[in-house]
């Protein structure tokens, strides 16, 4: 099952991707289109691959076959500051090498915008300030990363996303280290402010519920290779889930909408 490709204004489009760890399969011959104002949630068993095939679309790693392109070009044409214009990748964990305050770390998130040597100039201060409102972190702006819990940590991580002002977000698991509260009133208010401006958000993430909450398309790693993408509705069905988890599952419904327990 694939994606709605015959709608104009494709963001990223995969062909015939095959990503491979080692000998194992995470798309074998995956075919995707990801349009502006979409959310895609990125769903399967852990080890299932869902970080190296992030990583791949970022253009972080090669492919081990077919194709992928970006705003109708295929990625390996784009140079890697341009890639970083339109492509922000969050990592599922951050290493903090350098001492640095909150508000210098998101300003990094500027830096594809900047010329050689360019420092950062007071609109780019102005968007790194914006960004840490948007995920309720302006008040820690001077302190130092260290010094920061791994919630708010993740949070500082996102608003340096959203003061790179891609394209497209690719985030993975961005509910990691998050309260329940965070995780939802953080990830649908990205979700708005993202699909609002015409870039779209693609992201992984554990629970199958928020992911139903959250996104109108879904892609599901399904293991050796197979894979089921397409709206959320027709995917996250109770039989394509118990085969993604492997775990007989119970169906119930919520004011908003269906959820799965385990059986």
């Amino acid at each position: 099952m694939t994606s709605d490709a015959d709608t104009p204004g494709t963001l990223l489009d995969t062909d015939a991707l095959r990503v491979r760890i080692g000998d194992v399969d995470v798309t074998d011959d995956l075919s995707l289109h990801v349009k502006p104002g979409q959310c895609w949630c990125l769903l399967g068993r852990n080890g299932a691959g869902k970080t190296t095939l992030l990583k791949t679309l970022a253009g972080l790693r090669r492919p081990d076959g077919g194709r992928i392109g970006l705003l109708g070009r295929t990625l390996d044409d784009w140079s890697r500051r341009d890639i970083a214009r339109h492509i922000g990748l969050l990592f599922q964990d951050h290493q903090d090498a350098l001492p640095a305050t909150v508000l210098e770390t998101v300003l990094t998130g500027r830096h594809p915008h900047l010329r050689a040597w360019q420092w950062e100039t007071a609109a780019d201060i102005e968007a790194a300030r914006a960004a840490l409102t948007q995920v309720g972190m302006s008040a820690f702006a001077d302190r130092r990363l260290d010094t920061l819990s791994g919630g708010e940590r993740r949070r500082v991580g996102i608003a340096t996303l959203l003061a790179q002002a891609p394209s497209l977000y690719l985030l993975d698991e961005p509910a990691n280290h998050l309260d329940l509260h965070h995780q939802t009133e953080l990830l649908q208010g990205l979700r708005r402010s993202i699909t609002a401006r015409g870039a779209a958000l693609f992201m992984s993430l554990h629970d199958v519920n928020l992911a139903a909450r959250l996104a109108d398309h879904c892609l599901l790693l399904l293991g050796d290779g197979q894979t089921v993408a397409g709206p959320t509705g027709d995917v996250l069905t109770l039989p394509v889930l118990e085969r993604l988890y492997e775990q007989k599952l119970e169906q119930l419904t919520s004011s908003q909408g269906p959820v799965w327990i385990p059986a």
